[in-house]
C-alpha cells in the first residue's frame, strides 16, 4: 500500500508533558519520525503558537485544548491524551473541526487501585499524623484511634475499572465493601450496592470516591454530605478535584468529625513544579496530600504510552477510529489492492448518496464502506477497486456541501 496523503515522514507529531517513551517506540516503528518532543506543559498562549505546525498532538492532564486553541490547529488530524480523563480537551468543538480525540481509560487502572489501597492503611493507623509529628522530632507512640482494615467497611463511590479493583483488594484484607454508583452495577466478590450515597456515607468507616467530572459530580461531596459521614471516619479522592468541596472538608478535619482524609486531586493545582501548591490541607498532619499521581507508576504510563500512540497510529494509516471518545466509531479492515478514502461530514440527509454517485460517475466500484453517524456528524470509510489514484477523486469528494473532511489513506 502506497501512501497517498501526507508522507509519514512529513506527518508532524508533538508530545507533551512528558508523555512516556513507549509512545515515541511505537511512532518511529510504524514509520513516523517527525516528532517534537516537550517534557513539560506549555501555556495558552504558546500553546496557540505551536499547535498549528501540527497534524497530531499527544497530551496528559495539564494542556487545555479549548476552542481557541483547536481553532487554531488548522492542520490537526487527531488528539491523544495520554491518561484516563479528556475533560482538558474541549470534545465538542474537536469533533465541529473533525479531529477525534484517543484516550487511554483503564490504563492506569491498578496504579490508583494500589495508591489508594495504601492511603487506606496508612490512615486507619494514623500513620500520616504519626510520621509528621516525627519529622519535628517529636514521637508520638500510641494506639489511640489506630485501627485495622479487617472487619471495617470501606465505601466506594463510582463502581467501575477502579472502584472495582479496590473492593477486590478490600475483601482480601478482611473488609466489607459498599458501594454507590448511579447505574446499576452487578457486585464483584462480596460487595453490596448502597440504595443511596447517604446510606453509604453513615456506614462506611472509608470512603473512596471514584467518579468522573461532570456537572452532577461537580461539589458532590459537600458540607452536608461530610457531616453524613460516620465521626471518625475517613476520605479519600483520587477522581476529580472538583468532586469535593475542600473548605468543607477542612472544617471536619477541624472539628474531629473525620479523623483523616487522602487527597490527590484539587480544584485548582499548580500549572508547574516551581509554582506554589495553595489548599487549606495543608494546616492538617492527618492528611496525605499528593501531587496527582493515583495513575504515575512508570509500568501505568508505559502502558498508556503504547495505547494511546497504536490508537492514533490505526487511525492515521487506516482510519480506525474504534475507541474515540468524541467520534462515531468505525473500524474496516484493510483489503489488499484498493485505494482507501476517508470523509468526515455534518450529519445532513443525502450526503453519503453525494458520496455513492461520486464514485459511480467516476466508473470507480465501492468494494468496502463502513459508515456511523451520531447527532452531529458522519464518518465513512471507503474502499475503492482501483490501484490508480486520481486526485480529482478527493477534490470532488471536499467538494460535496457538508464536508468537514476528507482524506485518501492508500
Amino acid at each position: 500500500m502506497s501512501p497517498l496523503s501526507l508522507p509519514k515522514e512529513r506527518v508532524k507529531i508533538l508530545l507533551l508533558e512528558g508523555v512516556h517513551q513507549s509512545a515515541i517506540e511505537q511512532f518511529k516503528n510504524a514509520g513516523y519520525s517527525n516528532i517534537d518532543y516537550i517534557p513539560h506543559a506549555l501555556s495558552h498562549k504558546e500553546l496557540l503558537q505551536t499547535i498549528r505546525e501540527y497534524h497530531f498532538v499527544g497530551i496528559r492532564s495539564r494542556s487545555q485544548l479549548n476552542k481557541e486553541v483547536l481553532e487554531a490547529a488548522k492542520k490537526l488530524v487527531a488528539i491523544g491524551c495520554f491518561c484516563i480523563g479528556t475533560n482538558q480537551v474541549d470534545l465538542h468543538q474537536a469533533k465541529k473541526f473533525a479531529v477525534p480525540v484517543f484516550n487511554a481509560p483503564y490504563g492506569n487502572t491498578r496504579s490508583v487501585a494500589e495508591l489508594v489501597l495504601g492511603e487506606m492503611i496508612m490512615l486507619m493507623r494514623g500513620i500520616p499524623e504519626k510520621s509528621a509529628i516525627a519529622h519535628r522530632g517529636g514521637w508520638l507512640k500510641s494506639a489511640k484511634d489506630s485501627y485495622e482494615l479487617r472487619g471495617k467497611t470501606l465505601g466506594v463511590v463510582g463502581y467501575g475499572h477502579i472502584g472495582t479493583q479496590i473492593g477486590i483488594l478490600a475483601e482480601n484484607l478482611g473488609m466489607h465493601v459498599l458501594y454507590y454508583d448511579i447505574e446499576s452495577k452487578l457486585p464483584l466478590g462480596n460487595a453490596t450496592p448502597a440504595k443511596t450515597l447517604k446510606k453509604l456515607l453513615q456506614q462506611s468507616d472509608i470512603v473512596t470516591l471514584h467518579v468522573p467530572q461532570t456537572a452532577q459530580t461537580k461539589n458532590m461531596i459537600g458540607f452536608d454530605e461530610i457531616k453524613n459521614m460516620k465521626k471518625g471516619s475517613h476520605l479519600i479522592n483520587a477522581s476529580r478535584g472538583t468532586v469535593v468541596v475542600i473548605d468543607a472538608l477542612a472544617e471536619a478535619l477541624k472539628t474531629k468529625h473525620l479523623l483523616g482524609a487522602a487527597i490527590d486531586v484539587f480544584p485548582i493545582e499548580p500549572t508547574s513544579k516551581d509554582a506554589e501548591f495553595v489548599s487549606p490541607l495543608r494546616d492538617f498532619d492527618n492528611v496525605i496530600l499528593s501531587p496527582h499521581i493515583g495513575g504515575s507508576t512508570l509500568e501505568a504510563q508505559e502502558n498508556i504510552g503504547r495505547e494511546v500512540s497504536q490508537k492514533l497510529i490505526k487511525y492515521s494509516d487506516l482510519g480506525i477510529t474504534a475507541l474515540a471518545v468524541n467520534f462515531p466509531e468505525v473500524n474496516l479492515p484493510p483489503l489488499a489492492g484498493r485505494q482507501r478514502y476517508l470523509h468526515i461530514h455534518k450529519n445532513h440527509p443525502g450526503v453519503v448518496n453525494s458520496i455513492n454517485e461520486l464514485f459511480s460517475k467516476n466508473n470507480l466500484n465501492i468494494s468496502g464502506q463502513y459508515l456511523q453517524t451520531d447527532e452531529e456528524i458522519g464518518y465513512v470509510v471507503l474502499d475503492i477497486d482501483s490501484r490508480e489514484y486520481d486526485a480529482k477523486i478527493l477534490q470532488e469528494l471536499k467538494e460535496i456541501p457538508g464536508t468537514l473532511r476528507a482524506r485518501a489513506l492508500y
